[in-house]
């Protein structure tokens, strides 16, 4: 049964979303500030007004959340301050040893790398090796999404469930080694197993759109920190190496059999743990960073569309290009939700906003070309695992980018709220953990696992 007041429950997790991505509000001050809302609906809706007008009566008392903000800002000064600390300092407050969540990523970051690299030395074949390896690393970054969010049962088993189904399948289908089917299902076992660490992420409130929208802001943000994790990284190991090639002692075994399969898995488990602790620091950066590349990527995108059109005939188009311009699509489809997790959803439409429209239409465009250059290949030379799979993740991206023009320009236009955009990208998500299961589970034996 439908619930009745689902659209003044949406409305509630848009407004709490705008106030915890103000830097001087705590989590406890946005759950207090949300118990004041629903108190200030609540009697609104007893004087006879219907959910709608009492939540905007009742935003209206709240007060200017900028307002708000500024005098939490007076009030909690030391919080700016706080947010800059490895251990923040409310665990004291609530009795839990300071250092208790630092131990707890730090065992987690060594258990990975443990997982991995016994799983290199215990599985010899390559192919085996790159099948499972996200299978190594994805229980530990769950694990501590469980840990943080006190996860049931209910929803450790619907974690645990998928996992364990995917895992056997991925190792029980007698695969050709180098195979398509198994080159794919490598490639999209970590989508699948992305979207399961998103449910833990979101304490198995999936179905929130609030919460889909923070998975999508921490997928990003957790790339800028495992990329400067790793740059960090790569320059540490590199002074190493030259110092240690000085007094002649050769480091390259030590960092293929030992530093990086602990390093690469550990990384990500600690770079999950920053962006946890540093949110609403890194949030001030996330609006700068889609504004930069917003007008880059749509230059490459115009850029590209020129390389197809002086390429000639579609069916000569070259597979690697294909593919690669698969990758560039996935990775547009990543800038856009990334910006729009990014953005203010009760701000007026803007020129970023009209930036980000272009940059669809011309992802759009791209998209375009590559359906038809895929089909014509179908077409002359019939199909393949890897062309059903291309064309099946093009058709998606064609559905997501066409229906996220049609809203932007309806948002643009002021005849739609930036929520519906909001919401149709988090809404569309599972859909590409639904076709990865598919090429997956039912790609290997329709195409004889070759």
């Amino acid at each position: 049964m439908m619930d009745p007041h689902a659209e003044l429950e949406a409305q509630i997790d848009r407004w709490r979303g705008y106030v915890q991505r103000r830097q001087a509000i705590s989590a406890a001050d946005v759950d207090e500030l949300e118990d004041h809302l629903r108190e200030q609906i609540a009697d609104r809706q007893a004087t006879g007004l219907d959910d709608e007008e009492a939540f905007l009566v009742a935003i209206k008392r709240l007060g200017n959340l900028d307002a708000v903000s500024r005098e939490f800002a007076r009030e909690h000064s030391d919080r700016l301050w706080k947010q800059l600390m490895l251990v923040p300092e409310d665990t004291e407050e609530a009795g839990a040893p300071p250092w208790r969540e630092l131990a707890v990523v730090l065992a987690l970051a060594v258990g990975a790398g443990v997982a991995v690299k016994a799983g290199l030395a215990w599985l010899d074949d390559g192919s085996v090796q790159a099948r499972n390896l996200s299978f190594l690393v994805f229980p530990f970054l769950a694990a501590y999404f469980a840990w943080k969010r006190r996860l049931t049962p209910y929803v450790a088993a619907t974690l645990l469930v998928p996992f364990a189904a995917l895992a056997i399948v991925v190792n029980v289908y007698p695969f050709v080694s180098g195979g398509s089917t198994e080159v794919l299902a490598t490639l999209h076992a970590p989508v699948v197993l992305w979207l399961l660490a998103g449910v833990a992420y979101a304490g198995g409130r999936w179905r929130s759109d609030s919460r889909r929208m923070d998975f999508a802001r921490f997928t990003g943000e957790l790339a800028i920190y495992y990329t400067l994790l790793a740059l960090g990284g790569a320059v540490l190991i590199g002074l190493t190496f030259a110092a240690l090639q000085v007094v002649g002692a050769d480091l390259e075994p030590i960092l293929a059999d030992w530093i990086l399969p602990f390093a690469m898995p550990g990384a990500l488990v600690v770079a999950a743990w920053l962006v946890e602790a540093k949110q609403n620091v890194v949030e001030n950066i996330a609006p700068v960073l889609t504004r930069v590349f917003t007008p880059l990527t749509i230059a490459m995108l115009l850029t590209l569309l020129a390389v197809f059109t002086a390429a000639g005939g579609l069916v000569d188009v070259d597979r690697d290009l294909l593919i690669l311009m698969d990758a560039i699509l996935v990775l547009v489809l990543c800038l856009l939700l990334y910006s729009i997790s990014a953005r203010d959803s009760l701000a007026p439409p803007g020129l970023p906003d009209a930036l980000q429209l272009v940059l669809v239409v011309a992802a759009l465009a791209v998209n375009t070309v590559m359906l038809t250059a895929m089909l014509t290949r179908i077409a002359e030379f019939g199909f393949s695992p890897n062309k059903i799979a291309a064309l099946g993740l093009n058709l998606l991206l064609l559905v997501h980018l066409v229906w996220a023009a049609w809203l932007s320009v309806g948002f643009l236009r002021g005849r739609r709220p930036f929520a519906q955009l909001e919401r149709w990208q988090t809404r569309y998500l599972p859909v590409y953990g639904a076709w990865a299961a598919v090429v997956i589970v039912v790609f290997p034996p329709v195409f004889g696992f070759a």
